[in-house]
């Protein structure tokens, strides 16, 4: 295949990021598979990023995510920043056959303002879009700029004007789930494990009070705002609460927090977070929101670990219910299911996985969007006037 991607990932984290990142570890785990199939790719990303790629465009040095806590006026910039780095490459060159865009909002609006001459573009949209209703509600890109959802569930969610932009979705995936039904039966611990960036929509107060009351053992794995660990967030002080994750942390998880039965241990990343993830009866997803993509859900597939959740979202379309994992509308009734969880079988979540959910199945769809957007805005030019 003949084909030049730009793949922008943005300003925030490294490609492949150090721990948490949802969007930095899904386009480290599309790229290869691109690239196996032949297509060329030039990541737009910060220079600190490791991820083999044809080329390399970037503003910043290294991650700006730890300035994401502070005021808009200090840091409204930095997504302006490495975008006028990515306009000045696609005004310099002819080679780019396609932007495939990562970064939420102003990603779309600058593209969308580039005007006819640019490449085609795809936006993947990957959280919710009820956020930016003026933009996404007045959208027109013509021709030349296209959208893509994570779950078909987050797209039915969206303005109008973003649907009639859509190409419809692709559902993440995860390298874990390479021959996923060929390794191991895990073995399995007693404990639940909510993996996820802690803040109200993640629902992890709702999952320590649960573990309080059923008295399951809970680990809660993931960063507080832009702390990864325990001993980091102490260090920061009052400040850190100006965050307003770090916030609900401190009023409304760490009370229930005690260390023993209820346990927070910051990001966690490679082999040790696979092993915490396998070794756990069941994940838990106690979702106040509409979940668009569930990287984590995938995961926990991927190694053999049951999904007992709310049902919003994604999560019906990721997970069969009495299969690979236990959904309710009730949130009054995860308990119940969590002490059901153990009756699930581990092989079923990771032929599921094996089959729905690998890298080479996001990529082939991926590439299949590509042709499309790109014959769609081709087909818009050569009309007669």
């Amino acid at each position: 295949m003949s084909l030049t991607v730009l793949m922008n990932a943005g300003p925030w984290l490294s490609v492949p990021p150090p721990g948490y990142g949802g969007i930095e570890n899904i386009i480290a785990t599309l790229v290869p598979e691109l690239r196996r199939l032949g297509v060329r790719v030039v990541l737009a990303s910060v220079d600190s990023s490791t991820l083999p790629v044809d080329e390399k465009i970037s503003v910043f040095p290294d991650g700006q995510f730890g300035a994401l806590q502070r005021p808009y006026n200090q840091v409204c910039g930095i997504a302006q920043a490495h975008l006028g780095g990515v306009v000045r490459a696609l005004h310099a060159r002819d080679d780019i056959d396609l932007v495939h865009d990562h970064v939420e909002a102003v990603g779309l609006a600058t593209l969308a303002a580039m005007g006819p001459d640019a490449p085609p573009a795809l936006h993947t949209l990957h959280w919710d879009l009820a956020k930016h209703p003026a933009l996404y509600g007045n959208l027109d890109g013509g021709d030349r700029i296209r959208v893509n959802g994570v779950s078909a569930a987050q797209l039915a969610r969206a303005p109008r004007a973003l649907r009639d932009h859509s190409v419809g979705h692709v559902h993440l995936s995860t390298p874990l789930a390479v021959d996923a039904d060929r390794r191991p039966r895990p073995d399995k611990g007693d404990y639940l494990i909510v993996l996820g960036r802690i803040n109200p929509g993640k629902g992890q107060d709702v999952a320590a009070r649960l573990a309080q009351r059923v008295g399951v053992p809970l680990v809660l794995a993931g960063p507080v705002g832009p702390y990864h660990r325990p001993e980091d967030l102490a260090a920061a002080g009052d400040e850190a609460r100006q965050n307003p994750d770090v916030r609900f942390f401190y009023d409304e998880v760490a009370p229930h927090v005690d260390g023993d039965l209820v346990r927070w241990v910051g990001t966690v990343a490679g082999q040790e977070r696979d092993d915490l993830l396998a070794g756990a009866r069941a994940s838990l997803f106690p979702l106040r929101w509409e979940e668009p993509g569930g990287t984590a859900v995938v995961e926990s597939l991927a190694l053999g670990t049951p999904v007992v959740a709310t049902a919003r979202g994604c999560l019906p379309e990721l997970i069969e219910h009495g299969r690979t994992g236990l959904l309710t509308t009730d949130e009054d009734e995860l308990a119940d299911l969590v002490l059901a969880a153990g009756a699930l079988d581990a092989d079923e979540c990771r032929r599921e996985a094996a089959t729905r959910f690998t890298p080479a199945v996001m990529a082939q769809r991926y590439v299949g969007l590509y042709e499309q957007v790109r014959r769609g805005a081709t087909a818009r030019r050569l009309q007669p006037a």
